[in-house]
């Protein structure tokens, strides 16, 4: 849980200072650190570590130190430049905005922030054209006010913050698991039990580091929940609760258990179906606590045109 943060000059450089309290312990603290700083990857927390940037009680500790309950971690950052990220105007599908956060509905083909191959024309650009440079600073130069992503080809709901204390509140749930996700999936085959839950470690992939991958090597625990909204001849419409937010959870413990998302072409068949030329998955509901009023707020964005069209094929097919 991030405590607090405040900025300091230290040579010269502006830092941040977060306070992670570990509520349970018995892990590696490079593990543990990976999940709850928001945007920085296990690799990223590695520096820190290895630079004398987190301690524990004045004293620094290094990355195959185990944690313990109650611990509280002192991480220091060096504070990123302003945004190099510029405004577009892009639409947006805006489901709900006040002065602290606003959720997007986004549609599949955006990219959420900018990345190699994708310098701009991301949801970011929309946000700070939106926004009017309201954004945390919290995701760095080229993810601000992100708190959580989606992949490009995944449609629905993403949530921004619009200030740090915002971005830390909303992160702190994030890794508490009390911000919860809900998504519509397509998969192929049919999956006999009503429900389920995949309990499997996510790692990035040992014969291709563009990909994720069910490993117990240099993985983190990765949980879906799943349960079956319809059956038709030959897919299966069900509907993923995420317990954790691993890279392409949901999309690699449906083709573990046998059952790829239709027009996975990554981690499902190489060639299209359907006519899908990308994955049917939608992040369709979110739930979270307001990180001002405390209010507990539930969204859902409604199954977008082309999951609908999806659906209604295999109706008549299967009808048939």
């Amino acid at each position: 849980m991030a405590l607090k943060m405040k900025s300091y000059n230290r040579e010269q450089k502006e830092q941040s200072e977060t306070k992670l309290l570990c509520p349970v312990g018995d892990e590696r603290l490079d593990v543990f650190l990976a999940a709850n700083l928001e945007g920085l990857t296990r690799s990223a927390v590695q520096k820190l570590l290895d630079g004398g940037r987190v301690s524990l009680g004045g004293v620094l500790v290094r990355k195959n130190h185990r944690t313990k309950p109650g611990d509280l971690y002192t991480v220091i950052q060096d504070i990123p430049e302003p945004s190099n990220a510029q405004p577009q105007e892009i639409p947006l599908e805006v489901l709900y905005e006040d002065s602290d956060v606003i959720v997007i509905n986004k549609p599949r083909g955006l990219v959420v922030h900018p990345a190699p191959g994708h310098p701009d024309g991301t949801l970011v650009n929309a946000l700070l054209a939106h926004c009017g440079g309201s954004l945390s600073g919290i995701g760095g130069v080229k993810r601000p006010g992100i708190v959580h992503r989606i992949d490009k080809d995944t449609s629905g709901l993403v949530i921004a913050a619009k200030n740090d204390n915002a971005h830390l509140v909303l992160a702190s749930q994030l890794s508490s698991r009390t911000l919860t996700r809900e998504y519509d999936a397509i998969v192929r085959g049919i999956i006999k039990s009503d429900c389920g839950t995949i309990d499997a470690p996510i790692g990035r992939s040992q014969t291709d580091r563009k990909r994720q991958a069910v490993t117990d090597k240099n993985s983190r625990p990765a949980i879906t929940h799943f349960e079956v909204v319809a059956r038709f001849i030959g897919y299966t419409h069900v509907r993923c609760r995420l317990e954790t937010g691993r890279t392409h959870q949901i999309r690699v413990h449906m083709a573990h258990i046998g059952h790829p998302i239709l027009g996975d072409t990554v981690y499902g068949r190489k060639k299209p179906e359907l006519g899908m030329q990308t994955q049917c998955l939608h992040a369709s509901k979110l739930r979270f606590v307001h990180p001002t009023s405390g209010e507990h707020l539930e969204l859902t964005a409604q199954l977008p045109i082309y999951f609908r069209k999806v659906l209604c094929d295999l109706a008549t097919f299967s009808a048939n």
